[in-house]
């Protein structure tokens, strides 16, 4: 079952051309990777797909919603964790995925509360201000956060950027863990071992062009490359 379908998508801000005419899609709980340099078209395609940016031309749907037809039911079964969000330093981790689960569903909102609690996992430190934690810890709480209501679809930019470690093989272990309750993730990252571990399948994005997609290993073997870096340094030039 087919949970993302993009086709032909382009996005231009004035004379600049982000994203030119790009299509994948993206199977029912899979991981799949968005990965390139910066200014290649990432984070301009993760915007759209999270109904933050308009189309120029193309087309994206999104559990057969069409993107330009139904932003408001997209919305309603996806979340988006950017790499530079924030969360409100003088809430407590508890208040503030209890202040974010009202969006969601009010009637649900103790049951959403729980279900970050869980996945941030940061023990008796989620009833201490955020403006106490770490970075690591604010990440996990955003996770929580972005995860907490069990979307359909969950577009992740970085989840683990700036990490030391130990919270980023966390943060990654409730990614994966994330898919079997049949969410479907779409994620960027510059770390390749993290593709590597994460994604079922990938697509390589360069100049706003998508010039290679495929499994992990199947790309490494194509490339007679020993990991996806070294697939990475000989496709995107």
């Amino acid at each position: 079952m087919t949970s993302v379908e993009v086709k032909n998508l382009v996005k231009n801000y004035a004379e600049v051309k982000a994203v030119r005419g790009i299509s994948f899609n993206i199977e029912k709980s899979e991981i799949f990777g968005l990965i390139g340099p910066n200014g290649a078209g990432k984070t301009t395609t993760l915007r759209i797909l999270s109904t933050l940016l308009t189309i120029t031309d193309g087309s994206v749907k999104i559990m057969g919603y069409d993107l330009k037809e139904k932003p408001d039911k997209i919305r309603e079964i996806i979340s988006y964790l950017p790499e530079d969000a924030g969360a409100y330093k003088n809430l407590s981790g508890r208040d503030y995925l209890k202040f974010i689960a009202n969006f969601f569903d009010n009637k649900k909102t103790n049951e959403l509360v729980s279900e970050g609690v869980k996945i941030a996992d940061l023990g008796e430190r989620i009833d201490d201000k955020i403006e106490s934690y770490s970075k690591g810890m604010k990440r996990r709480l955003l996770v929580g956060r972005a995860l907490m209501n069990n979307p359909r679809l969950a577009i992740l930019d970085e989840p683990t950027s700036g990490l030391d470690v130990n919270n980023a093989q966390e943060i990654r272990k409730i990614i994966k863990n994330t898919t079997k309750d049949g969410t479907t993730i779409l994620l960027s990252s510059h770390n390749m071992l993290e593709v590597e571990f994460l994604c079922d399948r990938i697509a390589l994005i360069n100049k706003g062009l998508i010039v290679e997609e495929g499994k992990p290993n199947n790309l490494m073997k194509k490339y007679n490359a020993k990991n996806i870096e070294e697939v990475f340094t000989k496709v995107v030039k």
